[in-house]
């Protein structure tokens, strides 16, 4: 659960002082603190005017028109692989092209599914919806009252914020519900308690959040009660860290029910707590542990850090269980049971129950399998599922009302597919692919080692033509996450695929240090004051490529977005040699006022604080924002955002791009107005975006001679 809340958190960028800290705690001598008044008529004044700048010159290139319709043509495709969930005996899919700009929820049986061409009926058409209801509706989320599955929430948010509306919604009748459950517009979480009660946490009162921004207090609400008449059930302090006092319910296939509540004390420390007739009781696991699913009456606990509840211990990135019955009857002396422990080269990455079993998928060096553990009356027994090696595998939904699941596998080369899993008997089958994007014929996929700073072999993938020549004149884009546990993994990219692979491109992916690539001592390793060796990863990664003549600085630019963003960020500052092209997406940047706009706070655990002395002084010589220098030869950089980012927020990428602006250096800026998080809130603001990286990349790296500049080969 912790997990999944954290993926979805972060998903996931001083004229001359060098590193001496040029933004007060406060703000007081930053002279672009107005920047952080993210809709203010002056600062949107100014987002417009570099916006305009940006698409004058990229969109003036004759390639663009090509490029753009292109990046639409990919993302409209109605060949895309149609995501599934399992509800009520049915398949439920969010879908979005040409001709639903801001989406359908639509429904198919089960055997129409599997079929070649399914036969989908709407449920909810949101442009429909947003039109009738003059509103800007973004679709986040849903989720159904098991067992039966009647009655769903639907999370519809303002332009793409983290912040959403959530209302009750009747299959049956393909409407919301009058009279039914209503929840205002506010960063919060919920959970069905049964088909008439919901647990919920929220700011109840005006100011009723924590530091970070994130709830704190967790009630109940009954079928019919006004809000106000919620019911307290849990309170934590405003003074916790993380992302928010989460309620969630663990039901199994034969609906035995475990009410869970996560209290973060940071990004990744919490105390678990269940409800029970006598009230909230907490869970003796480890801060770093939480359950993630229930099968057969048995809670599944991942760990993440070392464990001795008895004489055993057992070790960070395992998943126990522990007897539903022992653990509501005594959850301060827990006997759990290994199911699975990884190897010193693999990582669990997520788990998912049907009926009986459970599935975990895992890597082993970067490379994904497919496990299915099966409770017996000793243990669990292991097996393998059979999939195509060298991908990621990936479970998409599981079936609470039988054993089955859906699965979906991917590669750099080879077109994703869908297969449909009997996850009782280990049976699985491939059900549809999607068409080839791109001319994959000459391409190969490699995986390579650098060695960083301390002599750790850091692996990396390489795509690109089978008869590349080591001659370092390869245009090649380097990306790399490094934080909060994410595993970067092989992915079919038809956009990277037809309009940089295609065209000569080569695309290196990084494993460094800070991600989960490796589990949860591969992530530590780059924590707080340490990170300065994910940072050195990445440029081993960089220099292992000029080396082996596969690219050179002018040839070699590098993504990355959200935490992402703030690598590009410390590496346009650290290295501005190696890069020729920098993109710094959703960015994290200015790392002495994050916790001072939108949910920075919330990140502490990954980052740390910088009212801790060590972590200040870190921040300060390694703070992109704070670390722009006049006088270096820094390469032209894409900087991208967006207005309706209220997790990372706008305020960091505007301020850099700022101060650029004010040293005189060159850069390019965009801020798309709607999109939260992302790329944007369509599939036509996706493209565009697409669209004017891919340019920027490709004049950067790909033309003889970059357009407007003399620089050379």
């Amino acid at each position: 659960m912790r997990k999944a809340i954290l993926a979805m958190i972060i998903g996931a960028s001083a004229l001359g002082l060098g590193g001496a800290a040029v933004a007060a705690e406060a703000g007081g001598d930053d002279p672009y603190i107005w920047l952080e008044e993210f809709t203010s008529p002056r600062a949107m004044q100014w987002v417009e005017a570099h916006n305009a700048r940006t698409t004058a010159a990229l969109e003036a290139d004759p390639r663009y028109a090509a490029y753009f319709a292109e990046a639409l043509k990919l993302a409209e495709a109605k060949d895309r692989l149609p995501g599934g969930r399992f509800i009520n005996g049915q398949v439920y899919n969010f879908w979005q092209d040409a001709d639903h700009v801001r989406g359908i929820w639509r429904r198919t049986s089960m055997a129409s599914f599997a079929a070649p061409a399914p036969k989908w009926e709407t449920v909810l058409d949101l442009d429909a919806l947003a039109a009738s209801e003059k509103a800007n509706w973004v679709w986040k989320s849903a989720s159904c009252a098991r067992p039966a599955e009647r009655r769903c929430l639907i999370e519809l948010s303002d332009g793409g914020e983290d912040a959403v509306t959530v209302r009750e919604f009747d299959l049956a009748t393909g409407r919301f519900v009058d009279g039914g459950f209503m929840l205002p517009k506010g960063k919060q979480r919920v959970a069905w308690e049964n088909e008439n009660s919901l647990l919920i946490s929220r700011e109840w009162a005006p100011g009723e959040l924590g530091r970070t921004g994130y709830p704190y207090i967790v009630k109940r609400l009954k079928r019919g009660q006004p809000l106000s008449a919620a019911v307290e059930l849990y309170r934590g302090d405003p003074s916790d860290g993380g992302y928010g006092v989460t309620p969630n319910v663990l039901r199994d296939g034969e609906n035995r029910t475990l009410a869970v509540i996560d209290r973060p004390l940071d990004t990744f420390n919490a105390e678990t707590w269940i409800l029970t007739a006598k009230g909230p009781r907490r869970v003796a696991i480890p801060a770093k542990a939480g359950p993630v699913d229930m099968v057969a009456g048995r809670v599944i606990i991942q760990i993440r850090e070392d464990w001795r509840p008895t004489t055993r211990t057992y070790p960070a990135g395992a998943l126990v269980s522990v007897d539903l019955a022992q653990l509501k009857a005594d959850p301060a002396h827990l006997k759990p049971t290994l199911v699975y422990a990884a190897g010193p080269r693999e990582a669990m990455v997520e788990a998912s129950a049907s009926k009986g079993s459970l599935l975990v998928s895992t890597l082993d060096n970067v490379s994904g399998r497919l496990l299915r553990f099966t409770p017996t009356a000793t243990g669990w027994t292991r097996r393998a599922l059979a999939l195509p090696a060298n991908s990621t595998l990936g479970i998409v939904d599981t079936n609470r009302s039988d054993d089955r699941a859906l699965l979906g596998v991917t590669s750099f080369l080879v077109p994703p597919s869908q297969w449909l899993a009997d996850a009782k008997t280990g049976a699985a089958r491939e059900i549809r692919r999607q068409g080839a994007k791109f001319d994959a014929s000459n391409l190969v996929a490699e995986q390579h080692e650098a060695v960083s700073t301390d002599g750790t072999r850091i692996p990396y993938f390489l795509v690109h033509r089978r008869d590349m020549p080591l001659n370092g004149n390869n245009p090649t884009l380097l990306y790399a996450y490094g934080g909060f546990e994410v595993s970067m993994t092989p992915s079919y990219s038809s956009t990277n695929g037809k309009l940089w692979l295609e065209k000569g491109g080569v695309y290196a992916l990084a494993n460094i240090r800070g991600g989960g690539e490796f589990g949860p001592k591969w992530h530590e390793a780059g924590l707080g004051t340490k990170r300065q060796i994910v940072y050195d990863d990445f440029a081993a990664v960089g220099r292992d490529l000029i080396s082996r003549k596969i690219t050179s600085p002018r040839r070699l630019g590098i993504s990355g977005g959200s935490n992402g963003g703030l690598q590009t960020g410390v590496q346009f500052t650290q290295h501005p040699e190696l890069w020729n092209a920098v993109i710094i997406d959703v960015p994290l940047l200015d790392m002495i006022r994050i916790s001072k706009i939108a949910a920075g706070a919330s990140w502490e655990g990954e980052y740390g604080s910088v009212t801790d002395p060590a972590v200040r002084a870190f921040w300060d010589k390694t703070s992109p924002y704070q670390n722009l220098r006049t006088g270096v030869a820094y390469p032209q950089p894409f900087i991208f955002t967006t207005t309706k980012d209220d997790r990372v927020g706008p305020q960091h990428a505007r301020k850099f791009a700022a101060r650029m602006e004010e040293m005189g250096l060159p850069f390019y800026f965009y801020e798309n107005t709607e999109g939260g998080h992302a790329a944007g809130a369509n599939l036509r603001q996706t493209a565009r975006t697409n669209a004017l990286e891919m340019i920027y990349l490709t004049r950067k790296l790909m033309d003889p001679v970059e357009p407007g500049s003399t620089k050379g080969q």
